[in-house]
C-alpha cells in the first residue's frame, strides 16, 4: 500500500474536511502518498486528482463542505464509466481508496472492491440514514443548525401566537426531525416512519390551546410531506394563523460541531490504518463513542430501526 486515494461523494456533510485531513496526515505519517480525487467518482472518470500534502489540509478541520468537491455521478454506475474509472485508478498507481459519503457512495465503494480495488467507506451524510452506525458524519452539526432555527422561530411564534411548521431534511429517515424536535421542545414531530393524519396534528394543537398554550412548533421531515401544504391544512381546520419555514440546504453547511470533527478525525485515521493492514471492502462506524468497522455488504444490508422510544418521549414532554 504505497498510494491511497480519498474522495467525497453525494451530498456534502460537515465533518468531511476533518476526515480528509485525518486521511492525509495519518497517511503521510505512515509513509503513504495521498491522492485527492475531486468531485467524487466523477473525478475518477475524468482523472481529476491532486497529490495531497500536510499543508494542503491546513486550516480545514473547522470548515463545512468538502475541499475536494462532491458530485453525484450517473456515469460511474454505467459499465463504460466504471471501467474508465478503474483504468484511471491503475494508471495513477492508487492501491486503495477511502470514500466518504452516503448510501450511493457506499455502493460505489463496494463495486470498486469487487473489481479488486481495496476501499474503506466512511459515513458522511446529515440524514443519519446508514443503519449500521449509530451516527453519521454531519448529523450532529445539522441538528445544531435546526435547533438554532427552532429557537429563533419560537421567538416570533410566541410573540404572535402562531403555529409554525418547520420542514427539515430527511427523505426516508426522520432522525433530524425527531431529535431536533425533542431537543427543541416542539409540540409535534412528523416523520416518515410513523403514520399520521392532519386531524391528529390539529387535535394536539387545539388541546394545547385549551390549556393555555399560545403557540405551537411542528417539526416536519421532508419525507413525510411538505410544510406549505401542511400549514395550509392546519390553518383551515383550526382557524389558527399558521406559518411555515423550509430550512433546506442551510442544514448541510456551517462549522462542524466538536463531535463531527472528533469522529471525522478518528474515522479518517482508522480508514488508512485498515488499508495498511490489507483490509478492503470495509465500512467504518461509531457506537457509544467507539470507532468500529464491518464488511460493507453488511453495512448496506443493515435495516434501519426507528427510535420509537424517543418519538413517544416527544409526545409525552409536549403535552
Amino acid at each position: 500500500m504505497r498510494t491511497i486515494g480519498v474522495l467525497t461523494s453525494g451530498g456534502d456533510a460537515p465533518g468531511m474536511n476533518a476526515a480528509i485531513r485525518a486521511v492525509v496526515r495519518y497517511g503521510i505519517y505512515s509513509g503513504v502518498k495521498i491522492v485527492g480525487i475531486k468531485n467524487g467518482y466523477k473525478g475518477l472518470i475524468d482523472n481529476d486528482t491532486i497529490e495531497m500534502s500536510l499543508s494542503s489540509v491546513a486550516d480545514i478541520i473547522h470548515r463545512g463542505g468538502t475541499i475536494l468537491g462532491s458530485a453525484r455521478c450517473i456515469e460511474f454506475a454505467e459499465e463504460s464509466g466504471f471501467n474508465k474509472a478503474v483504468k484511471n485508478i491503475k494508471y495513477l498507481g492508487i492501491d486503495g481508496i477511502v470514500t466518504i459519503g452516503g448510501d450511493g457512495t457506499f455502493k460505489g465503494s463496494k463495486k470498486l472492491s469487487e473489481a479488486s480495488i481495496p476501499t474503506i467507506a466512511l459515513p458522511g451524510t446529515i440524514d443519519n440514514d446508514l443503519a449500521y452506525t449509530q451516527y453519521t458524519l454531519g448529523f450532529f452539526t445539522a441538528l445544531e443548525t435546526v435547533l438554532e432555527s427552532i429557537s429563533k422561530i419560537r421567538d416570533t411564534s410566541s410573540s404572535h401566537g402562531n403555529t409554525n411548521v418547520i420542514e427539515v431534511m430527511g427523505r426516508n429517515c426522520g432522525d433530524i426531525a425527531l431529535y431536533a424536535g425533542l431537543a427543541g421542545g416542539a409540540e409535534l414531530v412528523v416523520v416518515p416512519e410513523v403514520d399520521f393524519t392532519v386531524e391528529e396534528i390539529c387535535d394536539k394543537i387545539m388541546q394545547g390551546r385549551i390549556r393555555g398554550k399560545k403557540h405551537s412548533i411542528v417539526v416536519l421531515a421532508e419525507g413525510a410531506g411538505d410544510a406549505k401544504t401542511l400549514s395550509a391544512q392546519i390553518a383551515e381546520k383550526t382557524g389558527i394563523n399558521t406559518k411555515y419555514s423550509v430550512l433546506g440546504y442551510t442544514q448541510r453547511g456551517g462549522t462542524p460541531s466538536s463531535y463531527d470533527r472528533l469522529i471525522g478525525s478518528k474515522m479518517g485515521a482508522k480508514a488508512v490504518e485498515l488499508l495498511l493492514e490489507g483490509k478492503k471492502s470495509r465500512a467504518i462506524g461509531v457506537k457509544d463513542a467507539s470507532i468500529f468497522d464491518i464488511d460493507i455488504s453488511e453495512a448496506l444490508n443493515t435495516e434501519k430501526v426507528f427510535d420509537y422510544e424517543s418519538f413517544e418521549l416527544t409526545k409525552i414532554l409536549s403535552t
